[in-house]
């Protein structure tokens, strides 16, 4: 019985692997501004800071 070839040489693999997270990261950030910037979170935001800054002493 022939013995299973064992695939040791994983040069290059640090690579792929930055290379994955950056885009994951990327995609998560480009996700989170959308979010972010749509019109009824800044209404909340924006309703939120002015409630905050108006309150009386």
């Amino acid at each position: 019985m022939d013995k299973l070839p064992t695939f040791r040489d994983d040069g290059g693999m640090a690579t792929i692997e930055y290379a994955i997270a950056t885009l994951a990261a990327a995609a998560l950030a480009t996700v989170l501004y959308l979010v972010v910037s749509s019109e009824s979170v800044v209404a909340g935001l924006t309703g939120l800071i002015e409630r905050a800054l108006s309150v009386k002493f």
